[in-house]
């Protein structure tokens, strides 16, 4: 008892003391906390690609890039600026959900006469996707989603691949099989292999390839 006595009457005689060493251990976690978002902040700013920095790079692969959007819709598509022909395009929504918002997307399609350009599935078809997840992320998204519709073993393959090269997962496979997959199948309209990526982890690790040599090598 008399030990309890002596201890809380230091710590009632001393509280400014005791204050300010309690302050000041704790001072330095603050900062390193701060300094570390700061970090990440510019690292984000600097590795993410804006708007105008994607559709300036598919200039340099002869494309012409164009988002068109009315309401919570949006359509990209993808034309040769030599032919002035449309090799691809995607469409999709901005979908509000019980956790925010989600990036929709409901197809992304390449002309068949592009499937054996080698700049196809992993060049146009990722130009195009990175408008629609930058168009995402400027809207609020934190989440992607789509189905690799499966309408062929290998064109479904090479989506499959497609998206995983791109960052996303494979959540679910709708074969129509189970009471689940009739609200896949109400929603994507077919069979195919559900996929969902983080839309600031796809920013992020695809950045590089949208950004200017120049900002780069700052």
């Amino acid at each position: 008892m008399r030990r309890t006595q002596i201890t809380c009457t230091t710590y009632f005689n001393n509280p400014i003391s005791q204050i300010s060493r309690l302050y000041s251990s704790r001072l330095p976690l603050t900062d390193n906390s701060s300094r570390n978002q700061d970090e990440r902040k510019d690292r984000e700013t600097t590795t993410i690609p804006t708007m105008s920095e994607i559709m300036d790079s598919s200039k340099s692969q002869k494309l012409h890039l164009q988002l068109q959007t009315l309401g919570p819709f949006f359509r990209i598509t993808a034309s040769s600026l030599e032919t002035k022909r449309e090799l691809g395009k995607a469409e999709g929504l901005v979908r509000v959900w019980l956790g925010g918002k989600i990036l929709h997307l409901d197809s992304i399609r390449l002309q068949r006469e592009t499937l054996g350009m080698e700049k196809s599935i992993f060049g146009i078809g990722l130009f195009i996707g990175a408008i629609a997840i930058r168009h995402g992320y400027d809207s609020g998204c934190k989440t992607a989603e789509l189905l690799a519709i499966n309408d062929s073993d290998l064109y479904h393959s090479k989506l499959v691949r497609f998206y995983k090269r791109m960052g996303f997962k494979a959540v679910h496979e709708v074969t129509g099989s189970s009471m689940q997959d009739l609200a896949h199948l109400l929603v994507w309209g077919g069979r195919g292999t559900r996929m969902d990526a983080r839309i600031e982890e796809l920013l992020l690790k695809w950045g590089r390839k949208f950004k200017p040599r120049s900002s780069l090598d700052c």
